[in-house]
């Protein structure tokens, strides 16, 4: 696989690795996990306790989401980096109201925040990348950098076509 080519895609290379480890850790030690987003793990479940199933669910769920991400990011595919800032904001809000409404406990904030600070990230980093793109572009047409800078600053709005017809209208 290659490392990424932005710094967009460092952002989800970044995610896509960790969700793809926590599914990992999910799938094979479920209770650590459980542990670590502060919930209680009893020391036997009772009958209709579907809660290991859910966990396996989830952790599946996680490793192949870190897997999509890691293919978003080998092919740079800025589509997807900019439809997970959109949703990792409303993961980030639901688990904020999840753990406002003690639905989840305190810890479980800790996830909210990962995904909020995570979407911020890709958002400034998209931001960065195309900042740098159209620098790029206008370091590579010279000519036009110069127009403007002759005409103040301002990109020359005018096409040689629609300067000769101008020309002509002013006979």
């Amino acid at each position: 696989m290659r490392l990424p080519r932005s710094s967009a895609g460092w952002t989800i290379a970044v995610f896509g690795v960790l969700a793809l480890l926590m599914g990992a850790l999910g799938l094979l030690w479920p209770e650590a996990q459980l542990r670590m987003l502060g919930f209680e793990v009893p020391q036997s479940r009772s009958a209709g306790d579907y809660t290991g199933t859910f966990l396996t669910a989830s952790a599946m769920a996680s490793f192949n989401m870190g897997v999509y991400y890691l293919l978003a990011t080998a092919t740079e595919w800025r589509a997807f980096y900019r439809f997970t800032v959109v949703f990792r904001l409303v993961t980030f809000t639901v688990f904020t109201i999840m753990v406002l409404a003690d639905v989840a406990p305190g810890p479980f904030f800790m996830v909210a925040l990962w995904e909020g600070l995570g979407a911020v990230a890709t958002a400034v980093a998209l931001c960065h990348d195309a900042r740098r793109a159209a620098d790029a572009s206008d370091a590579a047409q010279p000519g036009r950098q110069a127009s403007a800078v002759a005409d103040g600053g301002r990109p020359a709005a005018a096409s040689a076509d629609s300067v000769s017809r101008s020309a002509g209208a002013d006979r």
